[in-house]
């Protein structure tokens, strides 16, 4: 089970070429070549950040929700899918806000930023992937990761 990915050269643009990624494993990224990673900071009317504990087969970490770009997707339409995916929650495009993009030493990671008041109530998580959601502070999240 898994997915293609498009492969990307040091600009960011597409090679024509992609890879097969196995679910749930490290995508095996030629050398001098990237994918891309998307993330999604959604923040709420407090200004607390929604995350969520993954599931146990995702060794039940705290993080934000996120994922790989499929082949012929664009970065935007993956981060939308991924929310839908993970939390049953569809977000409007417009809602959609790139705030930067890193680049590692095998893919390029898309942070965007969601302005918007998610009714916890109205969540249905992918129970394969995510235990729960909560928001946090920043601080409340900061202590998480000296926590580990």
């Amino acid at each position: 089970m898994g997915e293609y990915v498009d492969l990307y050269d040091e600009n960011k643009q597409l090679t024509g070429e992609r890879i097969f990624r196995e679910k749930g494993k490290k995508s095996l990224t030629p050398k001098g070549k990237y994918t891309i990673v998307v993330i999604a900071f959604i923040i709420n009317s407090e200004g607390k950040y929604l995350i969520q504990k993954t599931s146990t087969r995702k060794n039940g970490v705290w993080a934000f929700i996120g994922g790989h770009v499929k082949s012929g997707q664009t970065s935007v339409t993956a981060i939308k899918e991924e929310i839908f995916e993970e939390i049953g929650i569809d977000i409007d495009v417009n809602d959609i806000k790139l705030f930067k993009t890193y680049k590692y030493e095998d893919a390029f990671k898309d942070v965007y930023i969601i302005n918007k008041d998610i009714d916890l109530n109205k969540v249905k998580l992918e129970k394969d992937e995510v235990e729960k959601v909560i928001y946090l502070t920043k601080e409340e999240i900061y202590d998480l990761i000296k926590n580990n």
